[in-house]
């Protein structure tokens, strides 16, 4: 039998700064324990939380989102003595509740579809802004933007991030049909490698983002001969869940050397855009550099890159999305059965699984949990967290450490945040969770659950059937 001291869920607590970077943090930064031996985020009782909202339930803790975009805005005021924006990648959620939260504190927006795009528009004049200010916030990627989203970004007025020559070829066609101008900033593969997971390591010369440096001088001759395409900058991306200060300061220097040849092409350039990547702690033996740390590094390198090649400072852009937002929030399950496989393993199913966090399957993440209604309890057994689907891979965290556990305990998967709503589907017709914002005690619904009237609304079914 295991038997530890203390909980992990209490080391967790107990070790944990609350005022260090929340991305090198496992819990939100408002994660107690309380009397009851529960976890409580943002003044509220997660058990109690699953009890009125139902589960599985993704719980957003305000305070720590809020001080994920301070730090973000507030390094870079310190250490980049130019202009800079911080804008959130929204790919790593997108929900009208984050979009007012980040615009709030200043933060702006990386969208990467017709759909983030529609999203977060719609959210910043819900909250008030005007439509200046909106387009002033927000950037389109995307490496096969579709006619009818470059039509939208065109509309909107936002800036565009071109990936490749058709999307420029495009652009060209539609702007001078529309006879309205458009700001873009051209993105470029810089060919540095990251220790990160192939899938999400962008910045390579083998990745289907960007334009690779031999056609940037063709780029900038097109560009220079459009009478409503106004080429404002630069953009690369190096990769996700990045744990290495180095590559930020080989990117720098090949930013700066393409900077100041778009310069010499009589460019209007004026923003240099790094991407994000920074990456957070999802378990006990990550170590990810913190936030300032991260944004001292970068503001460093590009100022030094520029006073090298006597090269004004531009506006700093950055794009954190994971280290943003996954720390912020958990996801709470029910427990159900399990399976007892004697001299191999143990399985403990959930009532969730692949459809709301696909990352295990796809990545194989890892991923630490807690029970929130054992807070205080030591581990006792290694088991397997399986998830509900048809489907053998469907597995949360494999070979874990917990608590003994019964059906209707209350399963925690911790730092959920990034790209587990934002990938969640309806995979063996299950419905996507609900979502809740925390703050001081308060809990508000921010996502409703779906129901399976919404699973068969779009479904259509052929008179010749009926």
């Amino acid at each position: 039998m295991l038997l530890t001291e203390k909980s992990t869920a209490e080391k967790l607590i107990l070790t944990s700064d609350s005022q260090s970077s929340p991305n090198q943090r496992l819990l939100p930064l408002t994660a107690t324990i309380n009397e009851q031996n529960h976890l409580e985020i943002g003044g509220c009782d997660v058990t109690e939380l699953v009890t009125q909202f139902g589960s599985p339930l993704y719980i957003l803790d305000e305070k720590t989102l809020r001080t994920c975009a301070t730090q973000y805005r507030d390094a870079f005021k310190e250490f980049y003595p130019g202009e800079s924006q911080v804008i959130y990648a929204s790919k790593a959620w997108s929900c009208m509740t984050i979009v007012s939260i980040l615009a709030s504190e200043g933060i702006g927006f990386d969208v990467v579809s017709g759909g983030e795009l529609y999203t977060t528009t719609k959210a910043l004049e819900i909250s008030g802004y005007t439509e200046n200010q909106i387009s002033d916030k927000i950037y389109l990627h995307g490496n096969n933007k579709s006619v009818s989203e470059l039509e939208l970004a065109i509309d909107s007025q936002c800036k565009i991030i071109v990936d490749n020559w058709l999307e420029l070829e495009t652009l060209a066609q539609l702007t001078a049909q529309k006879q309205q101008c458009v700001n873009i900033l051209i993105r470029l593969t810089p060919g540095i490698e990251c220790h990160t997971h192939e899938y999400i390591r962008t910045g390579s010369i083998d990745s289907k983002f960007g334009f690779s440096v031999h056609q940037l001088e063709a780029v900038f001759t097109f560009v220079k001969q459009q009478s409503y395409i106004n080429c404002i900058g630069l953009h690369a991306h190096i990769g996700s869940q990045i744990f290495e200060l180095q590559p930020h300061h080989d990117l720098a220097g090949v930013l700066a050397d393409w900077f100041k040849k778009a310069l010499d092409y009589g460019l209007p350039v004026k923003e240099l855009n790094v991407g994000g990547g920074l990456g957070i702690r999802y378990t006990e033996s990550d170590d990810p550099p913190s936030i300032t740390a991260w944004v001292k590094t970068v503001a460093t390198a590009v100022k030094k890159a520029c006073e090298e090649r006597n090269l004004a400072l531009p506006k700093l852009i950055a794009e954190p999305g994971r280290s943003m937002v996954a720390t912020a929030c958990v996801t709470a399950y029910t427990v159900g059965g399990r399976k007892v496989i004697p001299d191999i393993r143990t399985y403990v199913s959930v009532d969730g699984g692949m459809s709301d966090n696909p990352r295990p399957i796809t990545y194989q993440s890892l991923y630490q949990v807690v029970i929130g209604n054992k807070m205080r309890e030591g581990n006792t057994e290694k088991v397997t967290i399986a998830g509900k689907h048809c489907e053998s891979g469907d597995i949360l965290i494999k070979d874990i450490e917990i608590p003994d556990t019964q059906p209707g305990d209350v399963l925690v998967v911790l730092a959920t945040g990034a790209y587990n709503y934002s990938m969640a589907s309806n995979y063996n017709r299950l419905a996507r969770p609900a979502a809740v914002l925390v703050n001081q005690g308060e809990a508000n619904l921010i996502i409703r659950r779906e129901t399976y009237d919404d699973l068969v609304k779009q479904d259509l079914i052929p008179s010749r059937l009926s």
